[in-house]
């Protein structure tokens, strides 16, 4: 088993990892009923992409390439839809530090490659535009 998510009331539930036992919680947004004090479950979504996108980033630059990606900062913006109600875009917004923006244009294309094929985003249903700025990168 990967989570437990228990409803808590109030449109709120606790997500916890079954192996660490960390936990998140989430509330529903406040243009849903919700109070807007936690993320939302399609504000994770969004987010996962991103922690995806830096995990696997993370792994290629550690493992094969020699170097640390500890800085890069990608901003969310998630794009919703009515009618059904959905997430219909994700608008990521990478930041490089100052130490990572002179990499040769090989390494930033295998990073760029590696990040476009994680896991979320190889789930992510063709309906979502993502749309990813590179921060100068690409």
């Amino acid at each position: 088993m990967t989570s437990t998510v228990i409803y808590n009331g109030e449109l709120r539930t606790k997500c916890t990892h079954v192996k660490s036992g960390s936990f998140f919680e989430t509330d529903a947004p406040v243009d849903n009923n919700g109070k807007g004090e936690r993320f939302s479950p399609t504000d994770s979504l969004a987010t996962s992409l991103a922690t995806c996108m830096l995990t696997v980033m993370g792994i290629k630059a550690r493992n094969t390439m020699g170097f640390d990606i500890t800085g890069i900062q990608i901003d969310v913006l998630k794009i919703m839809k009515a009618d059904p109600r959905r997430v219909s875009g994700i608008e990521l917004t990478y930041h490089i530090p100052d130490n990572l923006k002179g990499l040769d244009a090989k390494s930033k294309t295998i990073l760029i490659n590696t990040a476009m094929n994680c896991p979320v985003f190889k789930s992510i249903h063709p309906d979502i535009e993502v749309k990813v700025d590179w921060g100068g990168w690409s």
